[in-house]
Order: C-alpha cells, then structure tokens, then sequence
C-alpha cells in the first residue's frame, strides 16, 4: 500500500502541482485546506508523514500530538522552519525542508518591488486605468550610480547583487559568514552592517531570520539610513519592526518599502478578506502609504520554484520511506550553514 501523506493549508495550486509531480512517487496525498495547528492536528492521526507550509503553527503541543498519533517526519514545503518547535520535534520526529528551489524567483520579485517603488508603476497603473495621465508625483531617480545593499549573501542575495550590477549599481553587502569567491564574481564587496545602513540607497533583505537579527531594521538603524532610502524585505517579516518603519514612514525618511513579508502575516497572508476588515492595525496602516508596495509571500511563486518544491518534498518523504539519509533535514545543515545549526544551538 503506499504511504498516506496529509497536506496542510494546501491551495489550489498546491494541490495541482504536487498531484502532478506525485505521478512519479506514488503517495497517497490527502489535502486539507485548515492550516495546522492546536486545533487541526487531530486531523494527522495515522498519518506517519505530514506536509507542511510557512504559516502552519507547529509549536510545542502540536508536536507532541503528532508525535502522540504516530506521525515520524514533518516534511516543510519551504526553506524556513522558525514556525517549528525544533527541540521539541529532536530524536522524535524528522524535520526536512526545501533549502533551495528558485533563488532567481525571489531575487527577481525583490528586483520588482524595488523598481516598481522607485518610478512608481504600482500608482501609474490605478491613474492611467482612470484615463488620468498626469505624471505629477511619479518622478523616481536613476539606479545607475546608486549604492545597493545586501543584507545576506546566500544564493538569492547573490542573485540579487549580479542584477543590481547590472544596472550599474555599487553592490555592497553584509553577511556574518562573508563567501568572497562569491563576492568576486557577482561583483560586491563586503562591508560591515552599520556601514551599509549608511552609505545605501537600496536596501534589500535576503537573509534567514535568527535570535541575533529580529528587528535589524528599526528605529536605529534606520536613524543612520540616508534620506529616502528604499527598503525590500522578501526573508522574514520579523527582520523589520513595523510600527518603527510607520514611524520613518510617517517623518518621510524612508523612500519606500517593498514588503513581501510582515511580521504578522500568518493570519491573512494567502488568504482572501477582500470583503472582511482586517483587524491588523499595523499591516493596514502600512497599506495606507502610497510609497509602500506589499505583497502576499509572493516571491517564491513561479512555476519553476513550485516544481522544485514539489519535486524536493516528495523526495524527502520518498527517502524517509526507503530509510535513506534525510539529506534536507534540518540538522543536516551545520557544516554548509553554521549559522543554522539549529539542533546544536537548541541543545547546549
């Protein structure tokens, strides 16, 4: 019989394209759209492997009652784990994820955000729609000659500096585990973080979120950001505080924010309240501003990453099934990324 897999907070195109790609594995894949929680968990009993997503809240009890009802591997459909209580799931239940699946796509939504920011086609479009085709208020500036910095160096961040360069941009970036061959041919250079808060024009987020950088950006580091600085977030949301960015908003020191994350999105974010009132008074107050740009979690989203990603968690599952090495665990992880070594962290 082949071995039954439950889905949690699947969509309509998760569901499309892990049903395709399973063709090639085999499992018996039950979808359910709730998201997991202390709520849902009930609906794994039985199941030895559940598919996770981001916003799935797999804390210190949910992990317990699966563990409890027999469930052996936690396969996360996404890079990020920090919805996972780690040190409750170790030596009970596997942990495996997708580490990497389209760098390109995030790196070239930042890109978007960032040029859509700067000469204002997110309003251009609204007002032109009105047959209104006054410019007044959409003037942005050349990128060319400007200073980019990049805050975290993995494969995204390096993407992301290789076409800033290319605009003809001076890439900075910042990164506690510097890789200078990468550097050397994406064309940046190292600098400390201080540094780039100071001398960049374009600020963008490629990095993990751990203990050490929860609100990096906040009401001091935005104090030695220039005037009008363009600030992207596509890593986590809670690398920004956001009543401090409403508050450089606000005084207009900042030029604008690109936000493909937000530090509470687990409640809206993939989901439709177009009829409802959001009850999030930070995230509607962040909406309000013409000179931010957000988007719902997006920059994943391509049709190559989501085949990756299909293809990647169902190899995980396919491994833990032949009792192979879980190459994606997430404790797999230390000696290519230290800083992520979470088991070792957890456990001291």
């Amino acid at each position: 019989m082949n071995e039954k897999v439950c889905f949690f907070d699947a969509k309509p195109y998760d569901i499309k394209m892990f049903d395709e790609v399973n063709q090639e594995f085999g499992f018996n894949l039950k979808y359910f759209s709730s998201k997991l929680n202390e709520d849902t968990v009930t609906l794994a009993k039985n199941y030895k492997i559940i598919c996770a997503f981001v916003n799935d809240d797999i804390n210190e009890n949910v992990v317990e009652e699966l563990y409890k009802n027999g469930t052996r591997l936690i396969a996360l459909r996404c890079a990020g784990f920090n919805n996972v209580a780690m040190l409750s799931a170790y030596k009970k239940i596997d942990v495996v994820r997708v580490p990497s699946y389209s760098p390109h796509a995030v790196a070239e939504h930042a890109v978007a955000l960032a040029m859509s920011l700067n000469r204002k086609t997110h309003r251009a479009y609204y007002r032109t729609r009105d047959n209104n085709f006054n410019i007044n208020g959409f003037m942005g500036v050349d990128f060319y000659g400007k200073t980019c910095g990049v805050v975290g160096s993995g494969k995204i961040g390096q993407i992301f500096a290789k076409i800033m360069s290319g605009f003809g941009m001076d890439v900075i970036a910042y990164d506690p585990f510097p890789n200078e061959q990468a550097a050397k041919e994406n064309n940046f250079s190292y600098v400390s973080l201080e540094e780039l808060f100071k001398k960049s024009d374009l600020i963008s987020l490629h990095c993990p979120m751990t203990s050490e950088n929860v609100y990096m950006i906040n009401k001091d580091s935005i104090a030695v950001m220039k005037d009008d600085v363009i600030i992207i977030n596509t890593g986590r949301g809670k690398l920004i505080n956001s009543k401090d960015l409403i508050d450089a908003l606000k005084n207009s020191r900042i030029g604008g924010a690109g936000l493909d994350v937000y530090e509470e999105e687990e409640k809206y974010f993939f989901e439709d309240f177009s009829s409802d009132i959001i009850q999030d008074d930070t995230l509607v107050r962040l909406l309000s501003f013409p000179n931010v740009l957000v988007t719902s979690h997006q920059a994943f989203f391509t049709k190559e990453a989501m085949q990756a990603i299909a293809q990647t968690t169902l190899q995980n599952m396919q491994d833990f099934v032949d009792g192979k090495e879980l190459k994606n665990a997430i404790c797999n992880n230390c000696k290519d990324h230290p800083r992520r070594c979470t088991m070792k962290r957890l456990t001291k």
